[in-house]
């Protein structure tokens, strides 16, 4: 296609939340009118662009409306039905494609992706009948059992250690498909963000090292200062390899685990912007939403460059909950203070437990110097320093 010119066109956002809030902040900085379509009267993109359409992701009306009124249309998050995606690929260009983002809604479709672009996953077996569940491989387990589709942030896994919790836990799962993965004994988690253009033009950012805490990301380090050089080149090959496979289109995250014995295997992707990608707001050159909004409008995708050591420390609403009560902002002064803070929040009405309210990059000229400021600042939030 054309590239659509800055200035001159209208980007559509399916999905309301504080990715696409980033988005359309990334577009209209350079020039682009944004429309979001998501169902919630008060969302967080919905109250920065220029229009929100408030309906359902499958209401034709609304999808019709979208592709009227917007030149090429992306999504926030991965489980905006596809459908919602294919229906508007035949009036407008869309990126990614419904085809990439059914692939990573369903985990046992994803690990046969994974499989066949030849990228190694955890050993694994997937669970739709009584049959495949009485065949599982001993082996496995203990092991990880996971809903295929709609899981998130730790939501619909579940830890087994036998056969008899194996089939307790699917019954608890209400026998939807699943898939169990082997519990391996991780060094670290990884991911790599790419992207891709249509013409196949293909950028990455630098390993990414994370931190998990109670199936949620807590912590993201660049440079992955524990993670010798080949095993990065090994993540950023896969990760390449596997958006090339899919023909993607657009800003992809692949999420590995380090193994203690030294191997490296993909865990699952994200296709969208990732929080895992937050610190290059201000740690690189062009942030993972300018490189979303490149990839939709056709425009060339910059070579990228990590100027800071950055550290990204994720905000959930406890922080605004005390012995004494809530919900109250935390003390952003005393964060602020602190050199190298940048604070980005999403705008949510509510603070509640377990909700992503925002996050607080750090920037320094070294990895010790980022990982000292970040100390301060989780003892300022009351945030753990396991990092």
């Amino acid at each position: 296609m054309s590239a659509l010119l800055p200035g001159t066109a209208t980007l559509g956002v399916l999905g309301g939340g504080q990715l696409g809030r980033m988005f359309v902040h990334a577009a209209q900085a350079l020039g682009y009118r944004c429309i979001v379509l998501d169902p919630d009267a008060i969302s967080p993109a919905g109250a920065v662009a220029e229009q929100h359409i408030r309906t359902d992701y499958l209401d034709s009306f609304g999808l019709a409306q979208l592709a009227r009124d917007c030149d090429a249309i992306t999504t926030e998050f991965e489980n905006v039905p596809a459908l919602a995606l294919e229906t508007l690929a035949g009036m407008r260009v869309v990126a990614p494609s419904g085809a990439s983002v059914a692939v990573c809604q369903d985990r046992a479709v994803e690990k046969a992706h994974f499989e066949a672009a030849g990228v190694p996953c955890a050993p694994h077996a997937v669970i739709t009948n009584d049959i495949e569940l009485a065949a599982v491989d001993p082996a496995l387990l203990p092991g990880i059992l996971k809903t295929s589709r709609m899981g998130y942030d730790g939501k619909g896994q579940v830890r087994v250690s036998t056969a008899a919790e194996l089939a307790a836990a699917w019954d608890d799962l209400k026998r939807v498909p699943c898939v169990l993965e082997q519990l391996l004994p991780l060094k670290a988690e990884l991911s790599v963000l790419v992207a891709r253009g249509a013409d196949g033009q293909l950028v990455n950012y630098p390993v990414q090292q994370n931190l998990h805490r109670g199936g949620i990301l807590a912590v993201t380090e660049v440079p992955a200062r524990a993670v010798p050089a080949d095993v990065q080149q090994q993540a950023v090959a896969a990760a390449r390899q596997v958006a090339q496979a899919l023909g993607y289109v657009g800003v992809l995250c692949i999420e590995f685990f380090w193994l203690e014995d030294g191997r490296l295997v993909v865990n699952e992707m994200a296709p969208r912007p990732h929080n895992s990608g937050h610190w290059t707001m201000n740690g690189a050159n062009a942030s993972q939403f300018e490189l979303q909004v490149r990839a939709l409008a056709g425009l060339p995708l910059p070579e990228l460059r990590q100027h800071s050591a950055s550290l990204m420390l994720n905000l959930l609403g406890d922080l605004w909950f005390s012995d004494e009560g809530g919900p109250t902002p935390p003390a952003w002064d005393r964060v602020l203070v602190l050199p190298g803070t940048h604070l980005h929040l999403y705008g949510k009405a509510e603070a509640r437990h377990g909700r992503k309210m925002g996050h607080l990059n750090i920037t320094a000229d070294t990895p010790d110097a980022a990982h000292a400021v970040a100390v301060q600042a989780a003892a300022v939030l009351g945030l753990p320093a396991d990092f």
